[in-house]
């Protein structure tokens, strides 16, 4: 049986970690490293591809299949830290959608198209 909600991923992730003994490891630390690491796995993917390149990169087999992969590893490294932490993930992206939309209102762009600087001591995704 696959669970394809938060809480059911995390459950099975806890018990594949928990069936190998890796659950020492699963420290914040550890976890934030390795989604580090996935996430520039999946950069990677896309290092040297132009944009229309990247755009196209689904349509072929191999790189859909790399593509998902590492998404699926940021994914996992993502709920596992949230699990780890105590943070739940749906509502902390809720409420940072809230925040952004208070602090960026549509129709209202900043400079020439480019991406605001967040603040907050960090280039915080919107």
């Amino acid at each position: 049986m696959t669970e394809l909600d938060v809480a059911g991923l995390q459950r099975r992730l806890a018990e594949f970690a928990r069936a190998r003994g890796w659950e020492p490891y699963h420290t914040p630390k550890n976890l934030a490293a390795a989604l580090s690491v996935e996430a520039a796995e999946l950069l990677e993917i896309f290092q040297w591809l132009t944009p229309e390149q990247a755009a196209r990169v689904m349509e072929d087999p191999d790189s859909a299949h790399r593509v998902e992969d590492e998404v699926a590893d940021v994914l996992a490294y993502l709920l596992q830290f949230c699990e780890v932490l105590g943070v739940d993930v749906l509502a902390a992206l809720a409420a940072k959608i809230d925040r952004n939309e208070v602090r960026f209102p549509a129709g209202r762009r900043s400079g020439g198209g480019a991406r605001p600087v967040t603040g907050e001591g960090s280039h915080s995704s919107e």
